[in-house]
């Protein structure tokens, strides 16, 4: 009996680890140790994503948001997730209702709430893609090449990355067609659990 109240402590302990692991600012968000700090101004993160040979991503969160903590522990959890975005985009954290200093891709000097305000953000997660080079100065919300409002599935979570980064938005395939065809092409392989 004493055995296997040790086996089941030890499960718990493992089911609870990476809840209990995760790291959460005073801000009160879930913080991912690949996250970029930056000065946040948007057009010389953009420059330093592609010096890098990557694209930049803004992530909108707020303190208390279920969904921002489910896309930490199973999502952004996920080594495939994990590292497809770490080798190819920089994440910088945005705060809803933060007062930390933003700057514009047209110049204007914002909070982090004006900002989500000004771009038209409500939801949180919000994941707002960028282009790799600025054209014109536009505010972030004319030059995203893409948005994902709200939390998805990995599957999804993921395919929305990998579309930015084929340049999917350019005239490909529509985000929803590129998606439906991965799902299928996964099911016909026999690699996606129904």
């Amino acid at each position: 009996m004493l055995k296997s109240f040790g086996l089941s402590l030890a499960v718990l302990a493992l089911v609870l680890m990476p809840a209990l692991a995760e790291e959460v600012g005073d801000d009160g968000l879930h913080k991912e140790e690949w996250f970029s700090m930056t000065f946040r101004d948007v057009s010389e993160d953009i420059a330093a994503a592609q010096a890098e040979g990557k694209r930049l991503a803004i992530i909108f969160e707020q303190r208390g948001c279920i969904y921002c903590r489910e896309m930490h522990e199973k999502i952004l959890s996920d080594p495939e997730v994990r590292n497809y975005i770490k080798a190819n985009y920089m994440v910088v954290q945005y705060n809803m209702f933060g007062d930390e200093e933003v700057t514009d891709t047209d110049g204007e000097v914002l909070t982090e709430k004006s900002a989500a305000r000004k771009w038209g953000y409500i939801f949180t997660p919000t994941i707002v893609f960028l282009p790799e080079k600025l054209d014109e100065k536009v505010p972030v919300s004319k030059a995203a090449v893409a948005t994902m409002p709200g939390a998805f599935g990995k599957l999804t979570f993921l395919n929305m990355f990998r579309w930015v980064r084929e340049k999917g938005y350019e005239g490909g395939e529509h985000f929803q067609v590129y998606h439906a065809r991965i799902v299928n092409e996964l099911r016909a392989a026999g690699k996606l659990e129904e």
